[in-house]
């Protein structure tokens, strides 16, 4: 298989994982990966989520409104500027995830155990340059809408 070929595989498994986990929280991908942000980054105005996900405003009120609903976040006034709200992740009620997210770090893990030190080096050092280059692909596409 070529390079391309793997990054396609590659691609289409992390989507598909993450389409499943969001199906368990009854949500999309995207919405999934929203919550995570708000979740890891949060309490955060939805201005700073819209440049995170580099979506426009109406769609991330409508992103917002349907983890509202879901009973994932809620606006709250923020403190430090009343005429604003922040999103926060709403943590009674949402389905623990630990144990799918246990699971795969164990295999990946297990993984790991078939590289040596300057394997493992080489295979770090590819994937933060992937992420800086989707980063940029990201950022270029969406300056395009």
């Amino acid at each position: 298989m070529d390079g391309a070929e793997l990054g396609r595989e590659l691609s289409t498994a992390v989507v598909l994982f993450h389409e499943a986990v969001a199906r368990r929280l009854g949500l999309n991908a995207a919405d999934h990966k929203a919550l995570s942000i708000i979740t890891r980054n949060g309490p955060l105005p939805a201005g700073a989520l819209a440049a995170e996900l580099r979506l426009g405003a109406s769609a991330i009120t409508a992103l917002v409104d349907r983890l509202e609903r879901a009973g994932y976040v809620r606006r709250v006034p923020d403190p430090g500027d009343r005429r604003r709200v922040l999103i926060c992740a709403e943590t009674s009620g949402t389905p623990d995830l630990g144990a799918i997210f246990a699971d795969l770090g164990r295999e990946m893990s297990a993984l790991m155990t078939k590289y040596d030190e300057r394997e493992l080096t080489a295979i770090a050092d590819y994937v933060v340059n992937t992420i800086a280059v989707l980063k940029a692909q990201t950022a270029r596409l969406s300056e395009t809408e």
